[in-house]
């Protein structure tokens, strides 16, 4: 006799329909095995069912996913694969909209349950049911609006963004160090050094902000803005600030919620978010640790006159340490000559080698590491101490001194002006903010008679060098010579700067160039960037504005330098300006000697009538040119 059937008991909970049951389950898996492995891609896993969950449409496969968010070409790609494979076992025209027969649904897990509970006991199931699916007359959690922690790092940014934007004339935006600045001011947690056993600073809080578009950011460098909505969060701050200051600091804390305190452990570096228009520059900058760390404090009740004192003291310390320790002291750095890796490798590996050998036999501090402008720069590196409890210690604050060095062979140098890098590279070194640009040129002796380019040509080149552009030129034989002289400027700025006090200045708000009174006056504080703003400011293939490539386009014409393509470019900024002012001219020879009397250059002197008719014809020829 058959053994009857099993019966399930217990009431049937109605499964909401989706479109695309079988990738939902495909997703379900990979995240449960993720979960189980302890991998944090489970998070992204989610992240990709609460958005297939949330599309109404059928998917033909899995790049049409692509539109929707969290989505990207890895998961794309195993769907895909998934895919194919259940065509090859079902047959081409099984369906997919429907799960095959037999297999169990999906659960549409709730978006802060990444998986059911998986505890072992008697009711297991039950247990697993009870995390997992709910029941069918569990009522859906209603989503709390995100509102940071008082004195937290997204408090902190909302409200100075907030600020800026009220202040007549404001430019709308702020860029990072100034942003950092004055939300130091606000923020109980550093905005650059993170807390004892993390990683994350006040700052990783921007990538929530963003990714609850509360905060956008464009440009590059960086400019950071408030949306609509987190204007309208910023402006119930401010008023929820100012009802603050009037009455008993001990309600700051009331009225969070749960989902609030979630979210502002999420802020604080949790697994939930990702900034994906951070770059490497700014994760390098978050994790920079200083020589003093900051203790972790358990906020304890407190009288009022308590708290106002604490505050005031914060304040008075934010302020004092400029933005959160952008001073070096005397005494507190060490020079240190950084050597670009491309003159360490490839090429005569053996000449190479030879200049690393000769600077270690002169006992020079240096460093190897990638520049993206020059060959040779000298850094102020802040001394450190290891911090006890940490495995390795904190890396030290750089920056650049204005002094660095572009090595030229004489074979380099020939090659470089037959293809057009040399002019290049003399215009990326002016514009790198680093006032004293040096060119080293190593003599080749009688392998310069059999280049590409006569002999006198390179001279030539080489005296422009420094007479017309303004480089500080060094000859010297061999690379021995280069090494001697790199060892002689080592130790000559290790004794300009050795009592002196450092000052980080931003590109950003101060122009590309220092003052050359710092230097020439001997004053006891000079103004530097940062190594980590000046290497990412000199990237080569970066997002270029109109101006920028308008002016890379008159310097490919022959004759036209640097200083003639920035004299031109300070009356027309973009192509659309110049021809507009070709269309006024009343006649053809009026348009070709529009640009001849612009003056360059130190000594003023005029583009020239033969210059000025060959950009006329580049920019209003119609067809080629003859």
């Amino acid at each position: 006799m058959p053994a009857p059937e099993s019966v399930r008991l217990g009431r049937k909970r109605a499964l909401p329909s989706s479109p695309n049951p079988l990738f939902l389950q495909w997703l379900t898996e990979l995240r449960d095995q993720a979960k189980d492995k302890g991998l944090k891609i489970q998070y992204t896993y989610q992240k990709a069912i609460s958005s297939l969950n949330k599309y109404p449409l059928p998917l033909q496969n899995a790049k049409e996913a692509k539109i929707l968010q969290n989505f990207g070409d890895g998961i794309c790609k195993i769907l895909d694969e998934k895919l194919q494979r259940y065509y090859r076992e079902k047959g081409s025209n099984a369906p997919i909209h429907s799960l095959p027969e037999g297999a169990p649904p999906p659960g549409r897990l709730d978006n802060n349950n990444l998986a059911p509970s998986r505890k072992k006991n008697a009711a297991g199931d039950q247990v697993k049911e009870k995390g997992g699916g709910g029941g069918g007359g569990r009522k859906k959690k209603k989503k709390r609006e995100y509102v940071p922690q008082k004195r937290s790092g997204g408090y902190a940014v909302l409200l100075s963004l907030y600020r800026q934007s009220q202040i007549p004339g404001s430019k709308g935006y702020m860029f990072k160090m100034e942003l950092q600045t004055e939300a130091q001011r606000l923020c109980d947690k550093s905005f650059s050094v993170p807390d004892l056993g993390s990683k994350y600073t006040a700052w990783s809080s921007v990538s929530t902000l963003i990714q609850k578009s509360l905060v956008i950011k464009t440009h590059n460098p960086a400019r950071y803005s408030l949306t609509d909505e987190g204007s309208a969060l910023a402006e119930r701050l401010e008023s929820a600030e100012e009802g603050t200051k009037e009455g008993p600091d001990g309600d700051r804390e009331k009225g969070r919620s749960e989902g609030e305190e979630e979210d502002d452990k999420e802020e604080e570096g949790g697994p939930g978010v990702v900034d994906l228009t951070a770059s490497d520059n700014d994760e390098e900058q978050d994790r920079i640790h200083p020589a003093e760390e900051r203790p972790v404090c358990v906020a304890q009740p407190r009288s009022e006159d308590q708290v106002v004192s604490s505050r005031k003291h914060k304040d008075s310390q934010a302020t004092s340490r400029k933005p959160d320790g952008a001073r070096l002291l005397p005494g507190t750095y060490e020079i240190l000559l950084c050597v670009d890796f491309i003159e360490t490798t490839g090429g005569s590996s053996h000449r190479k080698q030879e200049l690393v050998k000769e600077l270690q036999r002169n006992g020079v501090n240096f460093d190897v590491r990638k520049l993206n402008v020059g060959d040779f720069l000298w850094v102020a590196r802040e001394k450190v101490t290891p911090v006890p409890g940490q495995l390795r210690a904190p890396e030290g604050r750089e920056l650049v001194l204005d002094y660095i060095i572009e090595r030229k062979r004489m074979d380099d140098l020939c090659g470089s002006i037959i293809d057009g890098r040399f002019r290049e590279q003399k215009f990326r070194l002016k514009r790198c903010g680093l006032r004293k640009p040096v060119y080293l040129v190593e003599e080749c002796g009688t392998a310069a008679s059999h280049l590409s380019l006569p002999e006198t040509t390179l001279q030539q080149a080489i005296v422009n060098t420094q007479v017309v552009d303004g480089f500080f030129v060094k000859r010297v034989q061999d690379v021995r010579e280069s090494a001697a002289y790199l060892t002689i400027m080592t130790r000559y700025l290790t004794k300009l700067y050795q009592n002196r006090t450092l000052i980080c200045r931003s590109r950003e708000l101060e122009g590309d160039g220092g003052s050359d009174e710092e230097e020439e006056k001997g004053l006891a504080s000079c103004s530097l960037i940062s190594f980590a703003e000046f290497n990412h400011g000199a990237i080569k293939n970066k997002c270029q504005t109109v101006r920028e490539v308008f002016a890379r386009q008159l310097m490919q014409v022959s004759g036209l330098s640097g200083d003639k393509a920035a004299a031109i470019l300070e009356q027309y900024s973009t192509p659309h300006s110049l021809l507009t002012a070709y269309e006024r001219c009343a006649s053809e020879a009026e348009k070709e000697k529009l640009l001849s009397s612009i003056r360059y250059g130190k000594l003023k002197r005029n583009v020239g009538p033969a210059l000025s008719r060959t950009v006329y014809q580049l920019y209003c020829t119609q067809g080629a040119l003859s």
